[in-house]
């Protein structure tokens, strides 16, 4: 059996009555590209939202492996490995794409300000930097402004400097929305090269990215579960092929 990274048992969100998570059972495995779909309203940001710690759950349990972290701040989920992309790396347009990296390893340290401080400060993460800007395949754009950056090329930065707290948890909402079809290219294969010694969980509209990369994929509908397995298995769901494959809609 594979290992478990993320379990959810019966995880429930209410809003003044209205269930936006309904019961929802998730095992993510270690290692995995895990996808969550579903039509709009469906539930996905908002369980983005409680496994990060960003929303208190109404009712049922996370685990992240063997810890309990359902009433975990979004703060202390971070330190644990489980980082959602938007969470911790704010881009400053106004600085280079290589300073936005050194920052987010400031960050890691937890002294956020740092970066103020000592230029020698910054440089002793040089090595790290050059590091992630050939992961990410930025290396051209290293002194480039980050405001000036293709919308593309700013996505990998976000990723850049997420990946800058060795996350072994990486939760990405709809990491190729709104990119051109080379862009969704670059991503993908981005996403299958930084994989590698952690696991993912992406929301995500684009089918054939689902498809390409993705180990599991669970459905969403109405805050509740419709179906879970391969994309071959739930893209053959009648249920699935009415309530999402069929309209069109993420």
């Amino acid at each position: 059996m594979p290992d478990i990274e993320i379990q959810t048992v019966g995880l429930t969100k209410s809003f003044a009555g209205f269930l936006a998570v309904d019961k929802v059972d998730l095992s993510v495995r270690k290692g995995d590209i895990h996808a969550l779909i579903g039509p709009n309203g469906a539930g996905k940001t908002t369980c983005f939202n409680l496994l990060t710690g960003a929303m208190p759950v109404t009712s049922g349990k996370i685990m992240l492996r063997d810890i309990d972290i359902t009433k975990l701040s979004a703060v202390a989920v971070a330190r644990l490995g489980l980082v959602r992309s938007f969470q911790i790396s704010s881009i400053f347009d106004s600085f280079s794409v290589a300073d936005n990296i050194r920052f987010a390893l400031q960050r890691k340290r937890r002294t956020n300000f740092d970066f103020w401080r000592s230029e020698a400060v910054l440089t002793a993460h040089d090595d790290r930097v050059e590091e992630l800007l050939q992961q990410v395949d930025l290396m051209p754009y290293r002194d480039r402004t980050s405001g000036e950056l293709p919308y593309g090329r700013k996505r990998a930065l976000e990723i850049a400097t997420t990946l800058a707290l060795d996350p072994e948890v990486l939760l990405l909402d709809e990491p190729t929305s709104g990119m051109g079809q080379e862009d969704i290219g670059r991503i993908t294969s981005l996403l299958q090269e930084v994989r590698v010694g952690r696991t993912i969980i992406i929301v995500e509209h684009n089918l054939p990215v689902i498809e390409t990369i993705c180990d599991r994929v669970t459905v969403l509908a109405r805050g509740a579960v419709l179906a879970e397995g391969t994309y071959a298995e739930v893209a053959a769901n009648p249920e699935v092929t009415s309530a999402y494959i069929g309209t069109g809609h993420a």
